[in-house]
């Protein structure tokens, strides 16, 4: 599910939120396959504008864990939502954060991106409605915003039919990335989006809004982010993964341990950022970056499995993606078992 712009409330903009950065520009930042000081530089490019999600990111940079990991993270923002994946499969950079549907469709194409480390360990997705409506099957015959990416209809039709409903009877218009200032304006009985932004943002300023989660409603757990590298840069430099994964799984860790402090280190790295909606977020956030034992770096195998036969009910692929490919679980294995 493509994270949409919060638009009009928060500088904090989801996916696909055009920044002014240009592809070129974006990787003569980056400095793709430099070195600082004796370490290797690894380019990480963000799957859409800084926000609570990559708190532990810049935790890792802020603190130092990436040096003392052997390595400098240059951590990169995208110039729209598909910047991620396609700098990564050019070799612009060396890791991305993807949104898990969109790995999944990356490879069903067969691009040979594997994740390596969870970012956020559970589903973001929600449907958010406005407060008269305390069951997704109310929205029967109603208006429901939707941005047209295969992953918000599937999160549509999964919880609305959790729910007992019929996604077929609802009216769906394309809105954009406006599902805050829609549902304000009351344009909309309800929109596809994340409960960590929108739902936060929408609890605000609308009191009363009702928040569906897709777990709620049939979708198994799985993590939304991952953690991002081609085959190739796995296989070559498997150490040099290693490290970066290590480095931000200490960053995340560290958020777990102090959000606020996380949020601190963040505000001081991303110009613009406003407190209070970095910290809500965090708080929304609290226990989404461990995973079902409760440790960072988490990529449990029979849960992926249980999401990919989801993946493929739902229409965002065709058929189940295989996770013992998708996925490489050696460093959080190390990690958690080592």
């Amino acid at each position: 599910m493509n994270r949409s712009a919060v638009l009009t409330l928060a500088p904090v903009a989801r996916r696909r939120w055009r920044l002014a950065l240009t592809l070129l520009g974006a990787c003569a930042l980056a400095g793709c396959g430099g070195a600082s000081k004796g370490r290797p530089t690894a380019t990480v490019m963000l799957d859409f504008t800084p926000n609570g999600v990559h708190a532990g990111i810049y935790t890792a940079v802020h603190r130092g864990f990436d040096r003392a990991e052997g390595v400098r993270l240059d951590v990169q923002q995208p110039s729209a939502s598909t910047d991620s994946v396609k700098l990564l499969l050019a070799g612009r950079v060396d890791f991305a954060v993807v949104d898990i549907h969109d790995l999944a469709i990356a490879d069903a194409e067969g691009d040979g991106l594997v994740g390596v480390l969870p970012v956020v360990e559970r589903p973001l997705a929600a449907v958010i409605a406005q407060p008269q409506f305390s069951n997704p099957r109310q929205l029967e015959g109603k208006t429901v915003g939707v941005t047209g990416v295969a992953s918000d209809e599937a999160v549509l039709d999964s919880v609305v039919a959790g729910a007992g409903g019929n996604p077929k009877a609802l009216h769906r218009v394309n809105i954009g990335f406006q599902a805050v200032a829609s549902m304000l304006a009351h344009r909309v009985d309800a929109v596809t989006g994340f409960w960590d932004v929108e739902g936060v943002a929408l609890t605000r300023e609308l009191p009363g809004t009702r928040e569906f989660r897709v777990t709620e409603y049939g979708s198994p757990d799985y993590p939304e982010l991952v953690l991002c590298v081609t085959r190739s840069e796995l296989t070559q430099r498997p150490a040099f993964v290693g490290s970066v994964v290590d480095a931000i799984r200490r960053g995340y860790e560290a958020t777990v341990a102090d959000p606020k402090a996380a949020a601190a280190d963040m505000l001081d790295q991303v110009p613009g950022l406003d407190r209070t909606s970095l910290e809500e977020q965090l708080a929304a956030l609290h226990g989404a970056f461990q995973g079902p034992q409760g440790n960072v770096g988490e990529l449990d195998s029979p849960e992926l499995a249980t999401w990919a036969q989801w993946e493929a009910r739902f229409g965002i692929v065709s058929a189940p993606p295989n996770v013992s490919t998708m996925f490489d679980t050696t460093f959080a294995d190390a990690h958690l078992f080592g």
